[in-house]
């Protein structure tokens, strides 16, 4: 079996390299390879790679910044996917692909079940809400998995920044009024491994189950300040030295951003366990390898120093 996986230098396309292996010969494609933004050039470069499963978690995630770029943010994330589709629709392949609990308004205290109506507050949420149209109508088989609050050990991301202005700064104020689950890529490429360990037929008569759409995320829930709280007090037991002192609740109104973020964004897992067999674990549990990984990285970089 021959699986493309696109956006391998992003979070979750490398944690899902090293997972994948396995199962047959993963071609990565990063923008090199695959240009989103020269959609003319995607039919073409899929046709001489010839996959037979196609997994895209490859997008434009600059939040804020698609709202001053919406077109390049609906290009590469509203109409290179449809592309997708049709092609595996022609060539008989599998598409898994990756979308965002921003497809949401964010209302209520509810997990949002597959099956909710999806009203984006931000460009980013209409253009990957776009892109998940264009799929379905190609009539590809297809498996759209909306995830949150994706982080890891490397990359850019919450984790990240939150160690590096902890080490720079006494004092963090961090917004307590959203809340989801913090879901680390490697936790993301286990599930997907999962789906799809059993041969692309089982692949077929799950999506087909799944209704073409699964939530995916970690277990339990909090806001970004008890997710930040998590990271700090956990560095901290790993021995890495930081600044910080204090971390402080405020609300989404306190640190206004150009795109709005939703407030709710619980996803609902009842379909990930029921058809596909899978219990993500804790978030808490989830974060603590990665916590590893990054103490790990500062003590390598202060023995070398």
């Amino acid at each position: 079996m021959r699986i493309l996986v696109t956006g391998v230098t992003g979070q979750v396309g490398s944690a899902l390299l090293s997972r994948l292996q396995g199962l047959g010969t993963v071609i990565p494609a990063d923008k090199a390879t695959l240009d989103f933004t020269k959609l003319n050039a995607i039919a073409e470069t899929l046709d001489r790679i010839a996959p037979d499963l196609v997994v895209n978690p490859a997008a434009y995630t600059a939040v804020d910044k698609a709202e001053d770029e919406p077109h390049l943010a609906m290009r590469v994330n509203g109409e290179a996917p449809g592309i997708f589709g049709r092609w595996a629709m022609r060539h008989d392949v599998p598409l898994i692909h990756f979308s965002t609990d921003y497809v949401y308004a964010g209302t209520g205290e509810t997990p949002w079940r597959e099956f909710d109506e999806a009203r984006p507050l931000s460009v980013y949420g209409l253009s990957k809400l776009a892109g998940e149209r264009d799929i379905r109508k190609s009539g590809c088989c297809f498996l759209i998995v909306r995830t949150c609050w994706v982080y890891g050990a490397q990359g850019k991301n919450f984790l990240r920044t939150i160690l590096r202005l902890s080490q720079e700064r006494k004092e963090l104020r961090i917004v307590r009024d959203q809340v989801g689950a913090p879901t680390s890529a490697v936790l993301i490429a286990d599930a997907i491994l999962g789906m799809i360990g059993d041969g692309l037929d089982c692949l077929r008569n799950r999506s087909a189950q799944a209704n073409g759409l699964v939530h995916l995320a970690a277990a339990g829930e909090t806001s970004w300040h008890g997710f930040a709280s998590a990271i700090v007090e956990g560095l901290k037991l790993r021995g890495v030295p930081l600044a910080v002192e204090d971390l402080i609740p405020i609300t989404t109104d306190e640190f206004p951003t150009k795109a709005k973020r939703p407030h709710n964004s619980r996803l609902d897992l009842t379909r990930l366990q029921t058809v596909f067999g899978i219990a993500p674990r804790h978030w808490q549990a989830a974060l603590e390898p990665e916590l590893d990984k990054v103490a790990q990285e500062i003590a390598s970089t202060q023995s070398l120093g």
